[in-house]
């Protein structure tokens, strides 16, 4: 895993049973198209994007996302959930070079 990626992940600190919430995500990361080229050796600059976003709220996906090229440079991701119980909120980004990045964050239902 890349040192200079940083998934963060922003949700409200309690939440009432049955409560909608928002999920908000920012991963550090450049999303190089592919479509550039270095300017010193002339040679195209490899693609490497994050391609993928999955959610896992106690154990069930309630999100994935295939991400493309036109994607910007650090990523913003917003998305809503319903707040059935308190648990865990497991987010893992993917990108083109086979590495992945995980952030998790505890849910307070109560």
């Amino acid at each position: 895993m890349a040192k200079d990626i940083q998934p963060r992940v922003r949700i409200p600190s309690k939440l009432k049973p049955g409560e909608i919430f928002e999920v908000k995500t920012l991963v550090t990361h450049m999303m190089e198209s592919g479509r550039r080229v270095d300017q010193a050796s002339g040679k195209p600059i490899p693609r490497d994007i994050l391609n993928k976003l999955t959610a896992v709220y106690n154990g069930k996906e309630v999100l994935v996302a295939d991400w493309h090229p036109a994607l910007s440079a650090n990523p913003f991701t917003s998305f809503y959930l319903k707040a059935d119980k308190s648990g865990e909120l497991k987010l893992t980004w993917s990108d083109d070079k086979g590495e992945t990045y995980t952030k998790t964050v505890k849910v307070n239902v109560g």
